[in-house]
């Protein structure tokens, strides 16, 4: 959780002892006592500050992160004032309903936060042992998330995507219908974008207004015009908002951030301007530690009623899934959500595909006085029907649909059922649990009871019968 500690104890100190620019980074020497991490304040010539951060500090040599361009610095004119504080996060009750920009500064046109309370916005790590564990159901009202890869509360669960897919109109879906079945409890979402351009950031700003989605909301953007540097610290920002209203003022957050890739590109261009021994693919070797800094400040902590739950989104390369991004993603997250380059060719909006997606921890927010008792059954059937069924599509692609037998035709004709009726749906449509299972029973109700194998007879029996009566 975020803290407030105390200020790093030194009197800031001017230095004009810039030894070079390279790139985003400022190397200082001559300085003593530089903090990880602290902010300092950059005057360049003509008047103009700006802020940055320092990355690393090693004999007397200080490398400063400028949250700005560096255009228009130099080593003789240029200032450098380390102000002994680490980046912070001014919050209160008024964060809701407000955009910012990556840095944190209001992007609306509103006034600054004002509050006592600022918190350092790379927060303190969960103890492990205070973990809850995550449980707890959240309605997205997509069909297949919510029934075959479910959201648990404190989960993290990433959406793998590829440029030119509709992540972007999927993410404002979610944040404009995710909520709890419990209405009594507090809900809201924070909502961090990285590098998007700005006819993203107004279809977001349009969607959240006029959907009234904005009032439960915080909104921080960083777009592709502003510097690649302010996209390392917009997801810290976020995550810093989440951590007190969840665990502050005990409500329930959906933290949505897009787009990863993005934020890992600002990394390799940090690392770069360092000269540092690249790793994979040029990104720098300690990228899993630092997704890990990022993600796995999703959770409950036991004695506290709020919970951060994380849905980040990336654009896999090349539609990549082994890059290092989503791999490593893949390796600290508990599942991963696929978006399909296929199923949007077909037409079909939200391209989910259920085969390749996985949510760890859905058994622990579905069932009885959860969701639904038929649930657990109910997604298997569908996802074992699918599979089937686009085996049977291959085939008969080859063979010819009148050379398979009756069960087989049955399958193919509930994969195309899948995609079109359960899969398929408008971008305004906000299904309940119980509509998603209804169209799952709709489409399963094509085979006979003896292939009905993983749900169990009663309910068979209740729910068929039930839908049949109907």
């Amino acid at each position: 959780m975020a803290g407030a500690s105390a200020k790093v104890p030194r009197i800031p100190i001017d230095y004009r002892t810039v030894d070079r620019v390279t790139g985003p980074l400022l190397f200082v020497r001559d300085v003593t006592n530089a903090a990880y991490g602290e902010i300092v304040e950059i005057e360049v010539p003509g008047g103009e500050r700006r802020q940055g951060q320092v990355l690393d500090s090693r004999k007397g040599l200080a490398i400063v992160q400028v949250f700005g361009p560096t255009m228009g610095m130099n080593v003789e004119q240029t200032s450098v004032k380390f102000l002994g504080e680490v980046a912070r996060l001014a919050v209160s009750d008024e964060l809701l309903g407000r955009v910012f920009n990556g840095l944190g500064e209001p992007r609306d046109g509103g006034p600054k936060i004002v509050s006592e309370q600022r918190y350092e916005i790379v927060g303190n790590a969960m103890n492990p042992y205070s973990r809850e564990e995550p449980s707890e159901f959240i309605q997205t009202g997509i069909s297949t998330i919510d029934v075959n890869n479910t959201l648990v509360r404190g989960q993290k669960l990433p959406i793998f995507s590829g440029a030119g897919l509709p992540h972007n109109q999927i993410a404002a879906q979610i944040v404009r219908q995710a909520k709890l079945r419990n209405s009594s409890e507090s809900f809201a979402v924070v909502f961090a974008a990285m590098g998007i351009t700005s006819e993203e950031a107004n279809y977001f700003l349009r969607e959240f207004e006029s959907t009234g989605a904005l009032e439960r909301a915080v909104v921080f953007l960083n777009l592709s015009s502003d510097p690649s540097m302010e996209r390392v610290v917009t997801p810290r920002m976020a995550l810093t908002a989440a951590e007190f209203l969840a665990y502050e003022r005990d409500m329930h957050i959906l933290v949505v951030l897009t787009d990863m890739t993005n934020y890992c590109e600002a990394l390799r261009e940090v690392a770069s301007a360092r000269e540092e021994v690249p790793g994979r693919r040029g990104y720098p070797g300690y990228m899993y530690t630092d997704l890990a800094t990022i993600y796995e400040r999703a959770g409950k902590i036991h004695g506290r009623k709020g919970s951060i739950t994380q849905l980040p989104i990336l654009t896999m390369p090349a539609d990549d899934v082994t890059h290092p991004i989503p791999d490593l993603t893949g390796y600290i997250t508990e599942g991963q959500i696929y978006v399909s380059r296929e199923l949007q060719r077909r037409g079909v909006y939200p391209p989910i595909d259920v085969l390749p997606s996985l949510s760890r921890l859905m058994n622990q927010g579905i069932g009885k006085d959860r969701t639904r008792e038929d649930h657990r059954g109910v997604a298997d059937q569908l996802f074992a029907a699918y599979a089937t069924g686009k085996d049977q599509r291959a085939l008969s692609a080859i063979v010819g649909e009148e050379s398979l037998s009756p069960t087989d035709r049955i399958y193919l004709k509930i994969a195309d059922r899948f995609e079109t009726e359960f899969v398929n749906q408008r971008p305004d449509e906000d299904r309940s649990i119980d509509q998603s299972l209804g169209i799952a029973w709709e489409i399963l109700s094509d085979l006979p009871d003896s292939e009905l194998k993983r749900i169990r007879p009663e309910f068979v029996q209740k729910y068929r019968v039930a839908k049949k009566a109907a």
